[in-house]
């Protein structure tokens, strides 16, 4: 036990402590305020590994997110590249029957053209032919004839040689 006098003036305080209890009191408190700080350190470290926890998986669903985002997209883009590339084969396609449907016509036109020619020339001969039997001629003529055919015409020349 323990006693003091304290002045303050006219007013004199006496104080007796009881050493060891106030040393227990003093001891319960740090034990106190050690068990306050120890329990403030638990909990900002679990503030902190809940916080580490949840950006975690903040960010593992913006991944999976990002990743099921890029596979549609991925998807789309291959989906309107076969739409395209089917659309391009289509036209090409039926750009080929055209061209081949008009080589074919411009065929037959000239087949048609040059066989037209052909007849004119053969019933041109036929005539030539018909007059030069029905003519008693007394000399014997050769005939020689010369043919030439382009891409547009037919030519068809005869002489008549006398022996």
């Amino acid at each position: 036990m323990r006693v003091r006098f304290c002045t303050k003036g006219n007013l004199i305080l006496i104080i007796i402590d009881d050493v060891e209890e106030s040393i227990e009191w003093k001891t319960v408190q740090k034990k106190k305020q050690h068990k306050v700080k120890a329990k403030l350190r638990i909990t900002k470290a679990a503030v902190k590994i809940q916080a580490w926890w949840r950006g975690t998986l903040v960010r593992r669903t913006l991944l999976h997110a990002a990743l099921r985002a890029w596979i549609i997209q991925s998807w789309w883009r291959m989906t309107l590249s076969r739409v395209l590339e089917k659309k391009r084969q289509a036209a090409l396609i039926a750009y080929a029957t055209r061209e081949r449907a008009v080589i074919k016509l411009q065929s037959l036109v000239r087949m048609w053209r040059v066989h037209w020619r052909y007849c004119q020339v053969l019933n041109a001969i036929y005539v030539i032919q018909g007059h030069w039997q029905c003519h008693n001629c007394q000399t014997c003529a050769l005939l020689r004839g010369h043919c030439v055919v382009t891409a547009t015409h037919l030519q068809f020349h005869i002489e008549i040689i006398n022996s």
